[in-house]
């Protein structure tokens, strides 16, 4: 079991907004799995593993994917309070789920 968090680089987000936008999306996208899927995954640790995406529109690919997979996810927009605009997406959260279905949706991105 794991979780995958995709996070923009064309952005220029700094190390805080970063770690802030990818803690918002991990909890968003646990929190849209079952309850067998949550325990499972925090049964194994709550391995997470962050990407990255060049954009805008890779990041919604990476959405489009896990919802073609049944994975839960969740696509961060920025509040707008600090160094983005309102409404900016940053991060996408894929999983928790089996190691092999969220490759399906992330395995072609770069660790970042």
């Amino acid at each position: 079991m794991k979780q995958v968090i995709a996070a923009r680089t064309d952005l220029d987000m700094g190390r805080g907004k970063l770690a802030a936008q990818v803690a918002h999306a991990s909890l968003s996208a646990y929190e849209d799995a079952d309850s067998r899927t949550r325990k499972a995954w925090k049964g194994e640790g709550q391995k997470k593993i962050v990407v990255k995406v060049s954009g805008e529109d890779e990041l919604f690919d990476v959405a489009s994917r896990a919802e073609r997979e049944g994975l839960p996810h969740a696509v961060i927009r920025d509040a707008g309070h600090t160094q983005l605009e309102p409404g900016t997406p940053t991060t996408c959260a894929v999983g928790p789920g089996r190691d092999d279905v969220v490759d399906n949706a992330t395995g072609h991105l770069s660790l970042y």
